[in-house]
């Protein structure tokens, strides 16, 4: 008996190399060699070899991409960024590049560091975050980016918390990308209020007020030297939850206070930046499925004396993902310089790298169920790499590979054939 033929919206014929990035793949990234996709709606309806699409799918009312000499994969999902902010901080950047720099750029009187970008964000309009945070989406859709978590964390006090969770929620509306909104309060404190009267300010009044006005679906803290220690992290996270946000944590990043532990005990999404994590902790973490997420582009920014290490992790068997951190003091938009920076200064493998900023990134923000990698009944999020081969990705330094960028189902980037038949 002849199988039910499936008459999809879109198709994509012949692609050179389909990663589809499944969660059982014995190489990482799942590659199927001359493969075919099948999309209805916001979803996949079918992936697979030649022969299994000429038995159940009638193409001859689909839109077409010929995937020939093309890499297929998973839009990137970016689950780590900061990406609404005010202002640039290229001079100081820039003046930190050279020796002495940025002490001589200082003896000016000028502010530096996230005191510098607190004061900027708090003088900038809504709207001006929310016109710059477009464009920067925009360029991250254009560099296969489908999915975007933003965090708050450059105000520290009501009135920027909630102008910048509110542009999200407005860039959550009117881009293109799936967008998850963190409340990152506890970036730090203000200089205007001790750390524990903030502290009582984040958990009786800016929570409450944040998931009243469902403006995030997590709370997120920073866990480190001169900032917050885990058992202040426990309860503004555990107020978080009280409140349906879920937990995560800036953690190890320039010091071990025992963030990892309580990421574990908590059993939260993610632990971010992990440099300093020992192997104890990567243990607990694996048991209780906290994902690890790593920043290369931070590494790499702000030259960390400690470059984090992921392969006791890995070898640990933890779920890893990798993110730009994008932030004004590690302009990262790019998840290929991410890649490239993974695979040569930290020694991943271009198919773990792959799979950190594809299905990783969706386990990290729990949405793996619907995005992350290329499956039946998963929503048809996904990019065309201009290449034949897609080692290329750590190979070919500095290259944009995006093609077509298909979001839901629907290309938002590039061109689309009408041909029926190829």
């Amino acid at each position: 008996m002849n199988q039910i033929q499936l008459k999809p919206d879109l198709v994509i014929k012949n692609c050179g190399q389909l990663l589809t990035v499944s969660e059982n793949s014995p190489d990482l990234v799942g590659l199927i060699r001359n493969g075919y996709v099948g999309i209805t709606g916001e979803k996949i309806v079918f992936i697979g070899t030649k022969e299994a699409y000429d038995r159940q799918i009638d193409d001859t009312e689909s839109k077409v991409i010929d995937g020939t000499n093309k890499v297929v994969l998973p839009g990137f999902v970016d689950c780590h960024t900061h990406l609404v902010f005010g202002k640039s901080r290229v001079e100081e950047y820039a003046s930190g590049l050279i020796p002495g720099g940025l002490e001589k750029y200082r003896a000016g009187g000028i502010k530096t560091g996230m005191v510098a970008s607190v004061d900027m964000t708090r003088l900038e309009p809504e709207e001006s975050l929310y016109l710059e945070s477009y464009k920067k989406i925009d360029r991250m859709i254009r560099n296969g980016t489908t999915a975007i978590e933003i965090k708050s964390g450059y105000g520290l006090d009501k009135e920027t918390e909630l102008k910048q969770l509110r542009a999200i929620s407005k860039l959550r509306q009117n881009t293109k990308a799936d967008i998850s909104a963190t409340f990152l309060g506890a970036h730090g404190w203000p200089k205007e209020m001790s750390k524990d009267r903030y502290i009582d300010f984040l958990i009786n009044e800016m929570i409450p007020m944040v998931a009243e006005e469902g403006l995030a679906e997590a709370c997120d803290i920073w866990v480190d030297d001169g900032y917050y220690t885990a058992y202040e992290a426990e309860k503004v996270l555990r107020a978080g939850m009280d409140h349906n946000l879920e937990a995560k944590i800036h953690t190890d990043c320039y010091s071990y206070i025992g963030g990892s532990d309580l990421a574990a005990d908590m059993k939260m999404m993610s632990a971010d930046h992990l440099n300093y994590t020992p192997e104890s902790s990567i243990k607990k973490m694996v048991d209780a499925k906290v994902v690890g997420v790593f920043l290369p582009g931070t590494d790499f920014s702000v030259s960390h004396p400690l470059p984090f290490n992921p392969r006791p992790m890995l070898d640990a068997g933890m779920k890893i993902a990798l993110a730009t951190n994008l932030n004004p003091g590690n302009w990262v938009e790019s998840q290929f310089l991410v890649i490239t920076l993974a695979c040569r200064r930290h020694q991943m493998s271009v198919e773990e790298a792959i799979r950190a900023t594809t299905l990783g990134g969706a386990m990290a923000l729990r949405k793996n169920h619907e995005m992350g990698s290329l499956e039946v009944d998963k929503i048809a999020d996904i990019q065309i790499w201009d290449t034949d081969n897609y080692k290329d990705v750590a190979y070919k330094h500095g290259r944009n590979f995006v093609e077509t960028v298909i979001k839901r189902g629907q290309v938002i980037v590039g061109s689309l054939s009408e041909q029926k038949h190829i």
